[in-house]
């Protein structure tokens, strides 16, 4: 008798599932034990408190007690992360099992609240590995979408508690594509940008956002004639339209504003489906040069946006300098 194989698959994913289930739940009882050692531990050394020293005193003497019996998760140094693990998150209620201890490990290191809760909304809503959301901390994400968007907004959308309307609400500027492996110093072609981002297309998605899927490489538009090819399309399910991407790795002239506005155009008149919104275009480039971008272009425009690529990964301390810088350029044309 032959059987449907799909069966096999079925079961298959069936088994996969639950094992990721239990290794999950696991996990997070392990996490809620952390939180209540730490909770333990802070109501002693808040007992103790008329003895300056106590709390180190207790910390030491715990981990002596425990380490011999439950092995290296009760050090004195992971002690103090149990302890500092309560005194940041001190509702155990609003404890996320979608987290690990691996990433809750990770949210102790950022003192900002919201930034804080927007990393946590952000994981959840994409199910982040430990390795993505510390990739997304280090290439400071957060700052990044300060750049261009208002501290409430960008965690109203992180929530779910606002859909962006803009497409700057969740493309940043800059990209940081440190993963690619290129050496800034060193001079390469667009193609090869563009190879090195095709082979690390899971990092670069990340690195977009929420809501892209890869469409097409070197589509290719006829027009009367001539052909042109356009470098990247991505769709954004969430803004529903397609994003096309330009790469730049010399200087940016209006030529490529002008030609990225063209391919724009085409979709958006022949690709795009009635219900679909506007394309969206954006310039990839090396070097960045505001003022072209903004004479080249009718005012008030939000299809064409100029996004600047790093090719490493910046210091807190840099981005929070552009985040003020902008603030300062925005309050100044405000003034004027």
């Amino acid at each position: 008798m032959l059987l449907d194989q799909s069966i096999i698959a079925d079961i298959k994913a069936i088994i996969a599932q639950s094992k990721d289930n239990a290794i999950r739940a696991v996990d997070h009882q392990r996490t809620l034990m952390y939180w209540h050692i730490g909770k333990r531990i802070l109501e002693e050394e808040q007992g103790g408190k008329h003895r300056a020293d106590y709390g180190s005193f207790l910390i030491k003497y715990l981990s002596e007690q425990l380490q011999p019996e439950f092995g290296s998760g009760f050090s004195v140094r992971q002690l103090n992360w149990y302890r500092q693990f309560y005194r940041t998150f001190p509702i155990v209620s609003a404890l996320r099992a979608q987290l690990s201890w691996t990433q809750y490990k990770l949210l102790l290191s950022i003192d900002n609240e919201d930034k804080r809760d927007f990393y946590i909304a952000e994981t959840v809503k994409n199910n982040w590995t430990s390795r993505q959301l510390e990739r997304q901390v280090y290439s400071s994400l957060y700052e990044r979408l300060l750049l261009s968007n208002d501290k409430e907004s960008v965690l109203a959308v992180a929530k779910k508690e606002k859909q962006p309307s803009d497409a700057k609400e969740i493309i940043k500027d800059p990209m940081f594509l440190e993963f690619l492996g290129l050496k800034r110093e060193t001079s390469f072609y667009e193609k090869d940008l563009e190879s090195a981002i095709i082979t690390h297309l899971q990092e670069f998605l990340l690195e977009l956002g929420n809501g892209f899927s890869f469409v097409a490489r070197q589509k290719r538009i006829h027009l009367d004639g001539d052909e042109f090819f356009v470098d990247l399309v991505f769709y954004n399910r969430i803004l529903q339209c397609f994003v096309i991407i330009e790469i730049k790795t010399t200087k940016l002239m209006h030529q490529d504003i002008g030609q990225l506005q063209m391919y724009v155009n085409y979709y958006d008149r022949i690709e795009k489906l009635p219900h679909e919104n506007a394309t969206i275009g954006i310039l990839l480039c090396a070097h960045k040069n505001d003022a072209v971008v903004k004479f080249t272009l009718p005012e008030g425009q939000k299809q064409i946006i100029a996004s600047q690529y790093k090719l490493y990964l910046p210091t807190e301390k840099q981005l929070l300098d552009e985040v003020n810088k902008e603030l300062e350029n925005f309050n100044d044309q405000r003034n004027l």
